[in-house]
């Protein structure tokens, strides 16, 4: 690899692959395999790629600052930097990078540290984000997708709207026919606009449910808008909060940019346990949607995923095939690695409530006298939360505990009033909620031979106990 490059290196090895990808979208097209709205919208995404990737920089930019550090490669095969500091000017859009920023806005900032001998402190938790800028996603990648995945999704949707809006007449043996013969009508080739096939099959004389269905099935997503991960970005986080805090940056920033967000830190029923949360960012210009999908992920949780990476690949293999015995236990063998991050994960958060158990003397000979404590506004509110419900029932099984003395201050420099007692645990409560992940079994607790080791399991078996309702 040579040390640097031409001045127009990069801008001639984009515009060159732009141009062998717009000619794969074009062949699609003459085949049949895409529609001329699906070649249109691919055409866009992979037109002027150079612009795209500048726009990515604009938002981490904005998002972060500069970089703390230099950029580094990225190797996908180790999902590791390689030791090869680039400059700026040789970043291009086929090649993935890695970079570390700093989370200015961090509610976390310098609550947890290990102190060594003498003066050595250690930042147990940082408020470094690592974010790694994925290369622009393979054009025939994209088009597996838009065909097959999306594509099926596409017709799963068209056909279950179909059959909601007719049976709603209390047509339901209608519906159901209906219903089959657009899905094998969509399945023929590629369609995506399904109100001219299924006006088609009703016929005439039914303006009324005409009128309905063609509402709905234009809120249907079409299979070529489902694609938003041509431009990709996963930021690392030590915590959830941070990551939370994050996104709420981001709505504050630029709330019409976003197209959609996706909070899975605390979702139990995905199949495959996978805990992170998505934004997708819309990076266009002059009324051009153009999709940028962020990732944001622990970094504990990060590792636990690399293990289990080959079993992803598996899986996403049998989009297009028959799914077999070996991939449906290859996902069940990744969930429970997941499951195994969780955990992790939970045990350095329990970690970190300990230290703060260790500052409750600290806190209270600091608040004295002026009513602030040093807890105050740490971690910051957050609109990506648990239900109210959820809060208010752990809220009021906390206060008969801390009133039955099942939790208790017993080691603070001066005697606690209730009140005290009542707002220290209050708060480490709410730290859990907002940092913890929940588990989906409850035959796993973190140890409890501590009073942060009880609380813990207190607040997280309540929290699985409703939604195991």
């Amino acid at each position: 690899m040579p040390d640097s490059y031409s001045e127009s290196y990069a801008a001639d090895l984009t515009a060159d692959n732009d141009r062998k990808n717009l000619a794969v979208i074009e062949a699609a097209r003459l085949s049949g395999r895409i529609n001329d709205e699906a070649a249109h919208y691919l055409s866009e995404l992979y037109s002027d790629s150079l612009m795209w990737f500048r726009e990515v920089f604009y938002f981490l930019g904005k998002c972060f600052g500069a970089p703390k550090a230099p950029v580094m490669r990225y190797d996908y095969a180790t999902d590791s930097a390689i030791d090869e500091p680039i400059k700026l000017s040789d970043i291009n859009p086929l090649s993935p990078y890695i970079v570390h920023h700093r989370l200015d806005a961090d509610p976390m900032r310098n609550q947890f540290f290990t102190s060594g001998a003498g003066h050595k402190i250690d930042l147990a938790v940082s408020s470094i984000v690592t974010v790694i800028v994925g290369a622009q996603k393979s054009i025939n990648r994209a088009l597996d997708k838009v065909t097959g995945k999306y594509y099926q999704a596409y017709v799963d949707e068209v056909s279950d709207t179909v059959y909601h809006v007719i049976a709603s007449y209390d047509r339901e043996a209608s519906a159901r026919a209906i219903a089959e013969k657009i899905r094998a009508k969509l399945q023929e080739k590629y369609i995506s606009t399904p109100s001219e096939a299924v006006l088609s099959i009703i016929g005439s004389g039914h303006e009324k449910i005409a009128v309905d269905l063609v509402r709905a099935l234009d809120r249907v997503p079409r299979p070529r808008m489902r694609l938003q991960d041509v431009w990709r970005v996963k930021c690392l986080f030590d915590l959830i909060p941070q990551a939370r805090t994050f996104i709420e940056r981001v709505r504050e920033m630029m709330p019409d940019r976003i197209l959609s967000v996706r909070d899975n830190f605390y979702d139990m029923k995905n199949p495959r346990n996978y805990r992170d949360a998505k934004l997708i960012i819309d990076i266009g210009k002059n009324g051009h949607v153009v999709p940028m999908e962020i990732i944001c992920q622990v970094r504990t949780f990060f590792e636990f995923e690399r293990r289990t990476h080959g079993n992803y690949e598996v899986a996403r293999r049998g989009e297009t095939r028959p799914v077999s015995k070996t991939m449906v236990a290859n996902v069940s063998r990744g969930a429970k690695e997941h499951e195994l991050g969780v955990q992790e994960y939970n045990l350095m958060i329990c970690d970190c409530l300990a230290d703060l158990f260790d500052r409750v003397g600290w806190n209270i000979l600091y608040s004295q006298g002026n009513g602030v404590s040093m807890f105050d506004g740490f971690p910051k509110p957050c609109r990506l939360y648990y239900p109210q419900k959820i809060l208010d029932t752990i809220s009021s099984k906390l206060d008969d505990a801390i009133k039955n003395e099942v939790f208790r201050i017993t080691d603070a420099p001066a005697e606690l009033t209730q009140a005290q007692q009542n707002e220290i645990f209050h708060f480490m409560a709410r730290f859990i909620l907002v940092s913890a992940m929940p588990y989906v079994h409850r035959n796993w607790a973190v140890p409890s031979d501590t009073m942060a080791g009880k609380l813990f399991n207190f607040v997280m078996n309540e929290v699985q106990r409703y939604y195991k309702k």
